[in-house]
């Protein structure tokens, strides 16, 4: 049940703890701390299954998301311009990624990140020098712990010959069994990766340049990709009820799937790979009713895009998506997070998805009385830092529901916070 008029039942409620338990206890990221990076000087939040965050331009959102790919680096142990590229994350100057606000104290010297789970956690804080900025950032501080265990501890005090700009939690994970939980959270970073697909890339009519599988961070290999989510239905149910909902979402299609470019109607000078995405549109007359992902509208690539990351088995198990409602009406946003979120909340293997959005539609999609699912808002406080506030059902939202007031209006309307003031 969404978030409506309608109380939720008390049984709705007991579920949704009781699943909420018994995540809590995989290996999923609880939280996340981030301090003096850009224009999150202080910010902490306490993650869910599915993470959606609102705001306005330039509140803070991508930089939320870099801030985790900036640690899933550190985690990797190598913070670099290479390493941030490969994981989304923009390349930035000290200058520039070093909070800088006005202030009567010092400017800090390093920038930190930590994330956390019931079982395990990692934290790192970083330097790089403003005046004479290296290649790579030194790992300043560096914790690696289980329970109450320290796997990994280090500080400005370890042995002069030991190299600063290599992350000693990476070296240590090899004495580590595979089940142990730090080894799962360090490596649940380390995969961690911030896509941002673009329509040029999704139609295949320009390069993927920074490709990986299943798909490119801007939504490159989506025909390859697209196939074998198709080829897996059979023996995953998971893969075949991701694959029947997205056909439902795009509602003018017959069927989807890829197919060499030399057999589909299609400009020479549109295909930029060999393989392209192929739509059967069930209103055309046969023959003529077959296109490629270059006709057909970014909506249903969109859609396809994230049913892969959802149900493909080599999606990575901690990723996020920036401008997640790029190319859709607000009724196929609406309706493709509804099933996102059910995608994500019932896969057999755990996954967990960062999501921002201007979109205020895909707010009436999210099943927020599930405590996996998680609303927040982003907005800059009136110094310009950023704050990170979780939007909770609680007896005021349930009442403005009564109202029948929709997450969305609540939010266009400037009572959730996350709107711009202009």
């Amino acid at each position: 049940m969404l978030l409506t008029g309608n109380r939720f039942p008390d049984d709705n409620r007991t579920s949704a703890a009781c699943l909420y338990s018994v995540w809590k206890r995989v290996r999923m990221i609880d939280k996340l701390v981030v301090k003096s990076f850009k224009s999150l000087e202080s910010v902490t939040v306490e993650l869910g299954h599915v993470n959606v965050f609102i705001g306005a331009n330039g509140s803070g959102k991508s930089n939320l998301l870099e801030a985790l790919g900036v640690l899933s680096a550190a985690a990797d142990g190598k913070v670099n311009d290479l390493t941030l590229l490969n994981r989304g994350v923009r390349p930035g100057v000290p200058a520039l990624y070093k909070t800088s606000f006005p202030s009567k104290k010092r400017r800090p010297a390093h920038i930190s990140f930590a994330a956390s789970n019931s079982q395990a956690q990692y934290r790192v804080s970083l330097h790089n020098p403003l005046k004479d900025p290296k290649p790579a950032w030194r790992f300043k501080t560096e914790l690696w712990q289980q329970g109450d265990e320290k796997l990994v501890g280090s500080s400005p005090a370890r042995p002069k010959k030991a190299n600063p700009e290599q992350g000693l939690a990476a070296l240590e994970a090899i004495w580590c069994a595979e089940d142990d939980p730090a080894l799962r959270l360090l490596r649940e970073l380390q995969g961690y990766v911030v896509f941002a697909p673009t329509t040029p890339v999704l139609r295949g009519i320009a390069p993927e340049t920074q490709p990986r599988e299943p798909v490119g961070l801007s939504g490159g290999q989506l025909p390859k990709a697209i196939l074998e989510l198709l080829l897996s239905r059979d023996k995953n149910a998971h893969a075949k009820r991701v694959c029947d909902d997205a056909l439902g979402l795009i509602d003018w299609a017959k069927s989807y799937g890829s197919t060499l470019a030399t057999t589909i109607a299609l400009s020479p000078a549109a295909a930029a790979s060999q393989q392209v995405v192929r739509f059967t549109d069930r209103y055309m007359q046969k023959r003529r009713n077959v296109l490629s992902g270059y006709d057909a509208s970014e909506g249903a690539l969109i859609v396809l895009f994230l049913a892969v990351l959802a149900g493909h088995d080599f999606s990575p198990s901690l990723c996020a998506v920036d401008n997640a409602d790029h190319g859709l009406n607000p009724r196929l946003a609406r309706a493709l997070m509804g099933k996102l979120c059910d995608w994500y909340l019932n896969a057999p293997q755990q996954h967990q998805i960062l999501l921002t959005t201007h979109n205020p539609l895909v707010l009436d999609g999210l099943p927020l009385q599930d405590e996996r699912v998680r609303l927040f808002t982003v907005s800059r406080t009136n110094s310009g830092r950023t704050a990170v506030r979780r939007v909770e059902v609680d007896e005021s939202l349930l009442a403005k529901a009564e109202e029948g007031w929709t997450l969305s209006r609540l939010w266009v309307m400037g009572h959730l916070g996350g709107v711009p003031n202009v």
